[in-house]
Order: C-alpha cells, then sequence, then structure tokens
C-alpha cells in the first residue's frame, strides 16, 4: 500500500476520526500485546480461507519474518533474521535523523506480506487501518508517514522473495499421479477419494536448510500381509487402539486433530469443518510461551519467526519424504488385511503416510521454543477452546510435542514408526536451522 499525498492526507483524516470516537489512548496500548493481535488475526484468517498445512507455514513465515524485521528497531541490538536465511535480499535500517514509530512499521508490513499471501485483503486493509490509527494517536504527522514508508520497504523486500519461491509455478504443475499396480503405496481415502495435497511442495524455496532432501528419514518396516513382520505388528496395533481406545487417547487425538478441513456427509449433503492447523497450533502455544515468559514485543516477534521458519522448512523436508516412500496410510492397509469397513478415528488427510506431518512440525517448533524460553516451561495450552476441546497441560514444550505425535497412532491416521521418525526429523531440522539463524 504506497500513499500518494493525498491518499496520505485522508489517511490522517482518517486516523483522527478514530482517534478521537477510540477512548484508547497511545499512553494506554501494550505495545508488547501487537505482535499476538497481528497473528491471532493472520491465524482467524487461515481458519477462514481454509488454507492447507503446508502452505499455511509460508504465510506464517513470510508475515512473522516482515513483522520482526520492522519491530526490532524497539530493542537495541536485535539483529536481522532474514539475513541469515536464503534469497533474501538486504531489509532496510531507518535512516538517521528521522523519527519512527516501529509498531506503526510493524503493522504496515505483517499486514501487507498477509495480504499477499491470503485471500482476504479487504478485511486485513481494513483491520491494518484501524490498527495504525489507534497506534498513530498522538504522533506527529511525519513520524505516521515515515513508518509507514518504513514499514512498506520491509514488505516490498519479502515480497520479492515470495515471487521467486516457486509457490505460483507449482500451482500449475501436474496432479500427483495413483499408482494401483503396488500394493505398499498410498491410494486415495474415504470420505471424499481427493488427490494427493501438494505432491510439489518439496519444490519450494527452502529458507534456512539447503534442499528439501537435506534432512532424511529413518527406514520404515516395509509392506507386508506376513503377520509376523514389523509392518503388519504397527499396523495391527492401530487397530487395535482403534478398538479399545480409552477416554485419554480420544481427548489426545481430538485435541491435536488440527484439520482445517473436515468433510461431513449426511446423505447427499457435505459440509466441512474448520480449525486450525498444526502450525496454527504451534504459533498458538508460541503465544502462551511469549506471555508466561513476560516477553517483549521484540523477543515475542523473534519467537514467531523462529517458530514459523522452523515449520516452513519442516513442511518442505517432510513432504519429500512422504512424496518419495508414498507409503500407504493405515486405512487403506487395515479395510485390506484386517477389516473391510474400519475407517480411521479423525479423517485420514490426502496424502502418504511416512513420515506424519504433525510429529515433524511439532517436534521442529517445540525445539525452536526450547531454544528461546529454555527446557521444562511448564504451560496449559487453551487454544483449542474455540473449537469446543478443552484444555491441556504439559511439562515444555517438547512433551506437548511428543503428545501431538503419538495423538496421530491414536487417531488411526499413522503408525508408530511414522511418528517416531517424524519427530526425530524434525529435532534435526531444528539442530540445522538454529545453527543457520544463531
Amino acid at each position: 500500500m504506497r500513499l500518494t499525498f493525498k491518499a496520505f492526507t485522508a489517511f490522517l483524516f482518517f486516523v483522527f476520526t478514530i482517534a478521537c470516537s477510540n477512548p484508547k489512548k497511545i499512553g494506554q496500548i501494550n505495545e508488547d500485546q501487537l505482535p499476538h493481535q497481528l497473528v491471532k488475526k493472520l491465524t482467524n484468517i487461515i481458519v477462514v480461507d481454509i488454507f492447507s498445512p503446508p502452505v499455511a507455514t509460508r504465510i506464517y513465515a513470510n508475515t512473522s519474518i516482515a513483522l520482526y524485521e520492522a519491530i526490532r528497531f524497539n530493542e537495541e541490538g536485535s539483529v536481522s533474521i532474514s539475513a541469515k536465511l536464503k534469497d533474501f535480499e538486504a531489509m532496510p535500517v531507518p535512516e538517521k535523523g528521522k523519527t519512527y514509530n516501529f509498531s506503526i512499521a510493524a503493522i504496515q508490513s505483517f499486514c501487507e506480506t498477509a495480504k499477499k499471501v491470503t485471500f482476504s485483503a479487504p478485511e486485513i486493509t481494513k483491520y491494518q487501518d484501524s490498527m495504525i490509527a489507534v497506534y498513530a494517536s498522538g504522533l506527529d504527522e511525519e513520524v505516521v508517514k515515515q513508518s509507514i514508508a518504513f514499514g512498506q520497504q520491509v514488505a516490498d523486500v519479502v515480497a520479492k522473495r515470495l515471487g521467486k519461491d516457486n509457490y505460483k509455478e507449482t500451482r500449475g504443475f501436474d496432479r500427483f499421479e495413483v499408482k494401483t499396480d503396488d500394493d505398499s503405496r498410498w491410494v486415495p481415502t474415504l470420505p471424499d477419494y481427493a488427490d494427493g495435497l501438494e505432491p510439489h511442495w518439496p519444490k519450494m524455496l527452502t529458507m534456512a536448510i539447503d534442499t528439501s532432501s537435506q534432512i532424511q528419514a529413518d527406514p520404515y518396516p516395509a509392506y507386508s500381509k506376513d503377520t509376523t513382520s514389523d509392518f503388519f505388528k504397527e499396523m495391527k496395533e492401530v487397530y487395535t487402539i482403534s478398538k479399545n481406545r480409552t477416554d485419554e487417547q480420544t481427548d489426545i487425538a481430538l485435541f491435536w486433530d488440527d484439520n482445517p478441513f473436515v468433510s461431513q456427509h449426511k446423505g447427499h449433503v457435505m459440509f466441512q469443518d474448520k480449525k486450525m492447523t498444526p502450525p496454527g497450533h504451534w504459533m498458538a502455544i508460541t503465544q502462551k510461551a511469549c506471555k508466561l515468559k513476560s516477553a517483549n514485543d521484540v523477543t515475542s516477534a523473534k519467537a514467531y519467526a523462529y517458530t514459523a521458519v522452523g515449520m516452513y522448512d519442516a513442511f518442505i523436508s517432510c513432504w519429500y519424504v512422504k512424496y518419495s516412500t508414498v507409503r500407504i496410510r493405515p486405512q487403506t492397509a487395515i479395510q485390506r488385511l484386517l477389516e473391510e469397513k474400519w475407517t480411521s478415528f479423525i479423517q485420514s488427510p490426502p496424502f502418504p503416510e511416512y513420515t506424519s506431518g504433525h510429529s515433524t512440525v511439532s517436534s521442529t517448533a517445540a525445539e525452536m521454543l526450547t531454544h528461546l524460553f529454555g527446557d521444562g516451561v511448564a504451560f496449559t495450552d487453551s487454544s483449542e477452546l474455540e473449537f469446543n476441546l478443552p484444555i491441556r497441560s504439559f511439562k515444555s514444550f517438547r512433551e506437548a510435542a511428543l503428545e501431538a505425535s503419538v495423538s496421530r497412532v491414536y487417531g488411526g491416521i499413522h503408525y508408530r514408526s511414522g511418528c517416531e521418525s517424524g519427530s526425530k526429523q524434525g529435532k534435526k531440522l531444528a539442530e540445522v536451522i538454529l545453527t543457520k539463524l544463531n
């Protein structure tokens, strides 16, 4: 959003109008809450727009970088994150002799980036204008103008990278070819028998890891009909749990389901339940961590950026493994070998089983948060209350990640090897990413 003089004059009139009608004065603004307000607004938009988990990480990573690179100047000595990542041009720095409000700059950079990666530009613009109006109350006109311009410069740098991250190109690639001549391979599952989701995601430009194939996953048990084989045993474990699932296992499976698009069928009518994605859930946990540690605005923005960048690369790495192995889902194997009409407790997602995406990104996110805030940070996760799910408490981020991982076994959509290998993969990813960032 570039402001002409005429547009800027109109904007200042809008600011004056809002400020006069809004009892919230600049002295009452809690600057430290700004990153949380922005990310929560974005999460709500992602839920409504129904973005898939991999695409959600692209949204979170780029907006969080834009947020941090603008707001970091509120704390002397804060260094650029994007300078340590791949293919970002140099971020702008404040000009000497000019005065800025970096909260306004952050609102501008975050929202302008968000408009480029979502479908809700009008809603974001309205939110952006109202937020800037609150923070501009009582400020000199020139300071507001310079702050908006600085935020726009940050957003422009992020936009240039967005234009070359291969997202647009992968929209036009061929759909995933399902092969039915190999019993070990993934095939679409009911209720919608949807095509493989984002089969070309491994071609996305990574941010911290070198390539999508840099972090390899452990080997997994080969498909077998032999009842004594490792594969059959772990498939049987999923089946047995489904028949004897405890209340606690049910609660865990539902709490970490995080399926943004659950298809419901009643007769000829189909409708969808919308929820947070796994990345959205971990961004909410990041907010909880920041508030527990009384993090200021810069530290909170850094936490969001670290977590989001980690999850972005984690999905690229995980999707490389998924579409390299094309491993069969438990639902298909159990229907074929144990019970013809069996279905998983939570809906089986439309992509191969190995490795578990939730396990991988949860492990990566937990390692990023542990690095920033320490191990043994106990917290209560109430982020699912708005989706009618109870709160859960954890002794650490790593404990939460392990529960998120095993939830996929309880839900019937992953074998234990897919979850355990995903957790290892995520931890290895975090180590590489943290080395790059630090």
